[in-house]
């Protein structure tokens, strides 16, 4: 293979690794709840806790940090005792937010063509 090839392979390698880590650290279960829930507005930890069901303290607090730390939330501390925390998505997150509620009525409208899908070639690969 020639340099030239090699380098746009690499270019490409790079680029791959860099949008899959984006893809999966948006499209986890826990961030997708996150996600979701702070759409509607900002909203606190106790709140995101109860909202997002099955999550744990601890995971939630890594999934804040994240989303965060992506550029996705914005974390506002007021000065109150106790402090009083909130999230609110930003606008890359509220594009995101569309770009999940149409990946998620394409799943819906398509769910029972893709359940009929795996089950004729379950039924043409079992034999």
């Amino acid at each position: 293979m020639s340099r030239r090839n090699t380098d746009v392979s690499d270019q490409f390698s790079e680029h791959a690794c860099a949008l899959a880590e984006v893809v999966d650290r948006v499209s986890g279960k826990w961030a997708i709840g996150v996600l979701v829930a702070a759409a509607a507005g900002p909203i606190r930890f106790t709140e995101l806790e109860r909202t997002v069901e099955g999550i744990s303290r601890r995971m939630l607090t890594l999934t804040l940090r994240n989303l965060e730390r992506d550029g996705l939330l914005i974390r506002t501390v007021y000065p109150t005792v106790p402090p009083k925390v909130e999230y609110e998505l930003t606008d890359v997150a509220r594009e995101l937010h569309e770009s999940l509620a149409g990946l998620t009525a394409w799943a819906e409208r398509h769910r029972t063509t893709i359940a009929e899908a795996r089950r004729a070639y379950d039924a043409k690969t079992a034999g």
